[in-house]
Parts: C-alpha cells; structure tokens; sequence
C-alpha cells in the first residue's frame, strides 16, 4: 500500500478543527464499516492502549441488539458515584459527536478529541495502515481514556461484539444484553449466528451478565469454551416494580427497594447486576444517588417543549419497538389522566370545542432496517395515533419517503400520512397541527432523534 493511499492533501492538523478532522476520517477508508481486528491491533499496541486498560482500569463491556446505551450509562453513573473516575464510551451520537466518549459524566472537549485523533493519524500511518471512522474514533477514545487515566472503563460495543474494535480490550466484565435479529448483513440472520458474535467479547474466567431470559445456544457454547460464570436474567437476578417511584431488585445475595430511573428497569437491573457481580466498591448509597441522576437522551426521554409533549425514542428494530411500548402505554395513560384533571379544572371555559387527547408520530428509519415489522408494532399497539409525520433523514443508508410511505399505507389510513422533504420540516409541521394535550413520539432512529432534536434547537433559536 503506498503512502498516497495512507494520507491526502487535506490530512488535518493539530490546529483544524474538529469537524474537519470528522470528515477526513470519514473520507479515508474504503467503507464506512469493516469488521475485524488486523488492521487496528497494530495501530492499538502502538497507540499503548491495549496495556493500559489492561494495567491500570476495570473494563466494563456491554454488547447486545439493544439496551446498550442505557445499560452503559448506568453502569457508568454507578461507578462515578462511588467515587471512581469512570470513563464512557457510546455511539451513535444525537446532537454532536463529543456525546460518545465522557468522563465522569462530562463530554470530553473538542480541544481533546483532536490532540488524540492526532496521535492516533500518526501511528496509523507509522504502521501503513488504512482504518475505518469508527476505528479511528474509538482509538482515540481509548486513547483519551487511557491518559487521563481513568479508573473505570465502560465500553459499548458498536456492531456485534467479536471483531468491533472495541473488542482488542480484554474486559473484566462482559455483558450481553439481549440478542434479537438485526444488522444481518453483518452479524447473520438468526439468533445463534448473532450470539455468537456478540459472545466473541467472552475472555477466560471473566464474568458474564445475560440480560435476557431466552440464551442461543451458541452463547452457552462461549460461556463453556471460556469457564466464564454466567448471571441470567430471570434465573439469577430479576426486578419488579413496586409502585410508579419504587422498584425491587432481587438476587440470591441481595433485595434491594430503590428509586426509579428515567430508563427503563429491564436495563438498569442488567447494569446493576454487573456492577455488583464486579469487586468494585459500591454501596446502596451509590447506586442510589445513580438512580437519581442518570439520564440519556433518545431513551424514552419524555420533554416538554415547545408548548408540547414530546417522547424521544432511538427504536429501529422490532425488539426495540416492544421495549419502547412496554413502557409508552402506561405513560399513555398517565397523560390522560393528567389531561383529564387539567380539563376538570377547567370547565366551562371551551371544552366543549376540546378534542381528545390523540398520539402524533415523527418517524423516519434506515433503509436496511425491517421497516414493515416496525411500523406493524406500532400500528397494532391498541395506541390512538391519529397522524405520522414523514421524511428522509440526512443518512446515506436513510429509508426514502416513498419508502416509509409505501409501508405506512399498509397500515393506516393514507390521510393520515404527512410526507415531507426534510425532517425539520416534517418537526414543525407536527408542531402546528397538533394540540397541547397530545403527545409527540418521534422515533425509528439515532438519526431521527437528532434531526429533531437539531431542528427543535434551531427553533429556539430564531
């Protein structure tokens, strides 16, 4: 490979800026994803992360088709509230890309991220090496973890778990948080093949949280070949919700009634079963206080803006659509109920020119995700959406309009169906024909949710 081929003209510096740095590292490999672990070895030794976290921090890794995000961020809040300097690393972002890589709760600064994507442009090309973004970005997260010289490292997996580069660290804790079909360009088409990919984050010894009660066979297999031990959700741990502040928690060693989180219990209980299988020191009060503040944006992240109510959710999958419903129809009803006591209280004054309180969909998918078993889970909820609200995201892999409509059309009625160019327009449209008493679900994608979130911004802006 020559050197041309390494680098261009336009390779940034330590002076540009980040996006310039973002879109080099884009531009600089074949394709946008390119699993395996040869390439960016080399390039990790190099960099010294691989003996770092090895050396110096516990390793969290949590892989899964969904529930990653909001497993790591509680694990990872956890950990800082007893007291450790605790790195995350996460992807996608929603707004901008510093979102991925906090330490201590603190998105790192652009100042940071180009020091270290920097180091990371030098040695991959001592090693004559080319290397996709996601490569080159969690390199550098790494990195940045590395030197500042964090006690807690919790990692999610980006695609699948065996050959994503977040992988080349050894974890001390693995967890797997459910397995269900998706990504099957890469990881396959059925369960087991997909189990095994993700249980490839499996090292000898270490152990396992299994945060599903239905495990392939092939992640049984992985956990034998390693002598890993295994805690299974239903089996070794389990949660149950005590009223709407209070939830139990529930293993052979411990039962624990504790606060409520802004996410959802099913990944809380797996990241509190890791963090407690771990030998970290975190008390009750810890994981308390966790409970308190832990927040993620894009996970059933319920706002009111704009004179509106609004719920943001990253579902793009049948599986996540069920955890986003799981938790959207009792929320539905406390928003009636809270409706119905604002109009009580205001009796006389127009409610008989009042309407009922309905649900209006923002949504938009990738266009290699099942867009149709979505769309019927939605649809075949027993929800009162009266309207969807359509458009294109601004993605190369983005679903077209007539895409998301063709599929829609299937199922509601077509006048129900609002297409528009771009997702900022279909935000606002949402905005003036809906009511104050509705609520606003945007979901379908990382992309979705950020491109409304961007567009609402935009908006408080002018």
């Amino acid at each position: 490979m020559s050197d041309s081929s390494l680098s261009t003209s336009n390779t940034p510096t330590e002076h540009s800026s980040l996006t310039e740095w973002l879109d080099y590292m884009q531009q600089i490999h074949v394709s946008a994803i390119d699993m395996g672990l040869s390439r960016v070895l080399p390039v990790a030794e190099a960099l010294g992360v691989v003996q770092s976290a090895k050396d110096d921090a516990y390793v969290f890794t949590v892989a899964g088709t969904n529930g990653k995000g909001s497993t790591t961020a509680v694990i990872a809040q956890m950990c800082q509230a007893a007291g450790y300097k605790t790195a995350l690393y996460q992807s996608p972002h929603l707004s901008i890309f510093n979102e991925r890589v906090r330490i201590n709760g603190e998105m790192v600064s652009d100042e940071t991220l180009i020091d270290a994507f920097s180091k990371v442009e030098a040695a991959r090309l001592r090693c004559a090496l080319t290397l996709s973004f996601f490569e080159m970005t969690t390199l550098a997260a790494l990195l940045i973890f590395a030197e500042a010289d964090c006690d807690v490292w919790v990692l999610e997996v980006g695609l699948g778990g065996r050959l994503d580069v977040v992988n080349i660290i050894d974890p001390d804790m693995a967890v797997i948080t459910n397995i269900a079909i998706d990504h099957v360009d890469w990881l396959g088409d059925n369960v087991e093949d997909i189990g095994r990919e993700k249980a490839g984050i499996l090292r000898d010894g270490i152990t396992l949280v299994y945060g599903a009660t239905a495990m392939p066979a092939s992640v049984q297999q992985a956990i034998d070949t390693h002598q890993a031990t295994c805690y299974q959700a239903g089996q070794d741990f389990d949660y149950r919700e005590v009223d709407t502040d209070v939830w139990q928690y529930s293993n052979a060693a411990v039962t624990m009634q504790l606060p409520r989180p802004a996410l959802s219990l099913t990944n809380t209980t797996n990241a509190l079963s890791a963090v407690l299988a771990s030998p970290l020191n975190i008390d009750k009060k810890a994981i308390e206080q966790a409970l308190q503040t832990v927040k993620l944006a894009g996970r059933f992240d319920y706002r009111e803006t704009h004179n509106r109510h609004w719920l943001f959710d990253v579902a793009h999958n049948e599986q996540g659509v069920e955890f986003l419903l799981a938790q959207l129809l009792p929320l539905w009803q406390q928003h009636l109920a809270t409706q119905n006591s604002a109009d009580a209280l205001n009796q006389g004054s127009n409610q008989a020119n009042c309407k009922p309180a309905s649900i209006k969909m923002l949504f938009s998918m990738l266009g290699d995700k099942d867009i149709n078993k979505v769309v019927q889970r939605l649809t075949e909820a027993g929800l009162p959406i009266s309207d969807w609200f359509i458009a294109e995201i601004d993605y190369p892999r983005a679903a077209s309009t007539e895409q998301l409509q063709s599929i829609l059309a299937s199922y509601v009625d077509s006048a129900q169906i609002h297409e528009f160019k771009r997702l900022s327009e279909a935000t606002d449209a949402v905005i003036n024909d809906s009511k104050v008493q509705d609520l606003i679900v945007v979901c379908g994608s990382f992309h979705t949710i950020g491109e409304a979130l961007e567009a609402l911004a935009d908006d408080d802006l002018s």
